[in-house]
């Protein structure tokens, strides 16, 4: 079973503002081009490559993030599964929970 920490959106906010999240969206490209949540990667579940994730470097941690939280912790299981312990962490609201929240959005 994976290890999971559920990330608030203020949590979320704070860590995009002072960079010490690297969040990582695994949405799907067509998705992640109509918006996304300012500064994330793209990793698609359909192709996901955890190897391809950064490293977080010590006080900063990953964050997956999709559509509304069920992509994210697939793709945070098998980051997991593949040996990367350090990804734990993910936002169940995803893109939804944030535009509805009035948050901005990169195109």
């Amino acid at each position: 079973m994976a290890v999971v920490e559920n990330v608030s959106l203020d949590e979320l906010k704070a860590g995009l503002a002072d960079g010490s999240i690297i969040l990582v969206d695994v949405r799907e490209p067509n998705e992640f081009k109509e918006g996304h949540m300012p500064g994330a990667i793209l990793n698609p579940l359909q192709s996901f490559k955890p190897a391809d994730i950064p490293t977080a470097p010590e006080g900063k941690k990953v964050v997956l993030s999709c559509r509304a939280g069920g992509r994210s912790l697939k793709a945070l299981e098998a980051a997991q599964a593949a040996g990367r312990s350090d990804i734990k962490a993910h936002y169940p609201g995803g893109m939804q929970a944030w535009i509805q929240a009035g948050e901005k959005v990169e195109l």
